[in-house]
């Protein structure tokens, strides 16, 4: 499918990675791993060929098609979400605009018997076949079908794409590249803007893509779901291993315990040869032995032990001054984004010290409640900082915050003020941006390089809250754990948005439930939280078809209820595999109609066949809204 031989790129002298080489085959999802800034995004950008490499060869399969999801993105505006997504069948809506063009010509000539009235017959005639033929009967549907199963609501379908969020316009985006039937998709941090639900989805439908799937991410659960082989750059190398995630660190580090273990042995080797060239160097007698001991030596092929890049940013929120016993009190507070209720009439009291998780479904108000915190926002209510109360905020869209024509000394620079200015290049070292890193723009740098820049720029000023809003998004894995260390030693109040609960344990010690535009309380740390909400992981808690406790008295129909959503997931999963298995049948026939017509033709039945797989097709795809109308419903 693609081959990548001696491939190697740099960057301002220094080189990403070197002479690497590896293949891509159908089946395969790989999942693309290593340090912030070790180049992962710019290999997707190499193979999409948005990139050109400085050396090597990229072979590939003709006709292949590559779909390319990146962490930032451009919208055309004044489309509405279906519009944008229908984006994905550019042949299809030509057919379309030439289907109307021929219908309008139609309509308007009376020269019925003319032969270009009758030319028209066949253009038009010719052009619905070809659509047929290339989906152009299901696209809506299958549109409709993947906009639910990434979190969008019908009533969003005619809304612009101007009024979402921009995690909800890469949703639109990553709807598009599923839609269009790739040979090759190239996902940069896919799940960065999904919740749990939409995870879910997304993996389920990755797992049974039939092309070549690279995804980058720091989602350890979501690599571990999805991929069957993973591939580190580390230091200018690729380590490349037929394992997902978790099984692939483990092969990892047996691999390196050989590599140690073997070098010892050839090290001893090495010693005693040479303690015996030394010995027969000084007899003329021996001189011929010790000539060959010594060239044996040289030919000798030394073992290297992989190398692991240990550099790692170092991190401390040192607290400005101790401010007053009660640091945030809100009452009564409430916001609306038009019909959007999203919190009504919360009450919250944060006192000085304590460490504060906000978690729940996306779009339940945990963001908006930490932007109405640090004054981003309007809103309905009363809230009041205490005494000497100094917020630091860590936003989510880092790249809003961040002026992408500035360097990333220039923004530290811009944020430091007298006191400060002279630290910035020492700060900055800290968090790896040392010596001509500090000159990049930062519209180059990936996900995590403007998440380092972000916490750095918080260093400059004076804090004693901490406000941080999913900040492990882009963060490599030795990052956060720097982080988390980091949060720990805080001697602030910190409040924590965030579903990553590796990350959330051992840091809180009360946690906030958001739904259903309330909060709950919950005195404890994440595993007393997930305990008394009697689940295992906080996928569960966000799920948005989890069943609500009812009281006693309405056990019966609870336990209804729930034989029910069993059955009609069932029945979904059910006729999802007869859609699949349909599509990939009508595909095969549209391959050979186009390849071998002749000898399509020829078969008298072939068309009967064809036609009532289109049908039964269609019926399915009936038979799915339904239940997927039934679900909602229910739960």
């Amino acid at each position: 499918m693609l081959n990548i031989h001696n491939l190697s790129i740099s960057f301002q002298g220094e080189f990403l990675f070197e002479d690497i080489t590896f293949k891509l085959s159908p089946g395969d999802r790989i999942g693309l791993i290593g340090k912030n800034g070790a180049g992962k995004s710019t290999m997707l950008k190499i193979l999409s060929k948005e990139l050109e490499p400085d050396s090597g060869q990229i072979a590939a399969d003709k006709n292949l098609s590559f779909g390319f999801l990146k962490q930032d993105i451009d919208f055309v505006l004044g489309r509405t979400v279906l519009e944008e997504s229908y984006q994905a069948f550019e042949e299809i809506k030509e057919l379309e605009v030439k289907m109307e063009y021929v219908n309008t010509q139609l309509a308007e000539r009376t020269d019925y018997e003319s032969e270009g009235y009758h030319q028209l017959m066949i253009d038009l005639n010719d052009i619905q076949h070809k659509y047929e033929i290339i989906g152009g009967y299901n696209y809506q549907g299958e549109t409709e079908k993947i906009l639910q199963g990434l979190g969008f609501k019908r009533d969003d379908f005619n809304k612009l794409t101007d009024t979402f969020s921009g995690g909800w316009r890469m949703r639109i985006e990553l709807a598009k590249l599923l839609l269009q039937n790739n040979d090759i998709l190239l996902l940069d941090e896919p799940t960065n803007h999904l919740d749990i639900e939409s995870i879910i989805w997304l993996e389920n439908f990755l797992k049974n893509y039939s092309g070549a799937v690279v995804i980058v991410s720091h989602d350890k659960m979501f690599l571990d779901n999805v991929t069957n082989r993973t591939i580190e750059i580390s230091l200018g190398r690729i380590y490349d291993y037929p394992k997902p995630y978790s099984k692939f660190l483990v092969l990892r580090n047996e691999i390196k315990a050989q590599q140690l273990a073997s070098q010892k042995n050839q090290q001893k080797q090495i010693e005693q040869t040479e303690k015996l060239i030394e010995k027969f160097r000084a007899k003329a007698s021996k001189a011929t032995m010790a000539q060959s001991l010594i060239k044996k030596l040289d030919r000798l092929e030394r073992i290297e032990v992989d190398e692991d890049d240990n550099s790692v940013m170092t991190l401390n929120f040192p607290i400005s001054v101790i401010p007053g016993k009660v640091v945030v009190e809100a009452e009564n507070i409430s916001k609306n984004y038009g019909d959007n209720h999203v919190l009504s009439h919360v009450d919250l009291m944060i006192e000085r010290d304590t460490k504060i998780a906000f978690v729940g479904q996306n779009g339940q108000g945990k963001s908006t409640l930490a932007k109405i915190i640090v004054g981003e926002l309007n809103y309905n209510g009363d809230l009041k900082l205490g005494h000497n109360v100094q917020i630091g905020y860590f936003a989510q869209n880092q790249a809003e915050y961040l002026d992408g024509s500035k360097t990333v000394l220039d923004t530290m620079i811009d944020a430091a003020n007298e006191t400060n200015r002279s630290k910035v290049r020492d700060i900055l070292g800290s968090f790896l941006f040392r010596g001509d890193e500090a000159e990049k723009y930062v519209r180059v740098l990936s996900g995590g390089e403007r998440n380092r820049l972000a916490l750095a720029k918080l260093m400059l000023q004076p804090l004693n809250v901490l406000v941080m809003d999913e900040p492990t998004n882009h963060l490599d894995i030795k990052s956060k754990n720097v982080l988390k260390e980091a949060l720990k030693k805080f001697e602030g109040t910190l409040i924590l948005v965030s579903h990553d609960r590796d990350f959330l344990q051992g840091l809180p010690n009360i946690v906030y439930e958001f739904k259903d535009q309330k909060i709950k309380q919950y005195l404890g740390d994440i595993d007393f939280y997930l305990e008394q909400r009697n689940v295992d992981n906080l996928r569960e808690v966000e799920k948005r078809t989890v069943i609500k406790e009812t009281p006693k008295e309405t056990n019966k129909q609870s336990y209804e209820d729930q034989k029910k959503l069993k059955s009609l997931n069932n029945k979904l999963s059910n006729i999802e595999s007869k859609i699949n298995q349909l599509e990939k049948e009508i595909k095969e026939d549209d391959i050979e109609l186009a390849t071998n017509y002749d000898a399509t033709v020829a078969d008298e039945r072939f068309f009967d066949r064809y036609q009532a797989k289109k049908e039964k097709l269609a019926q399915l795809l009936l038979d799915w809204e339904t239940i997927q109308y039934e679900l909602e419903e229910l739960s």
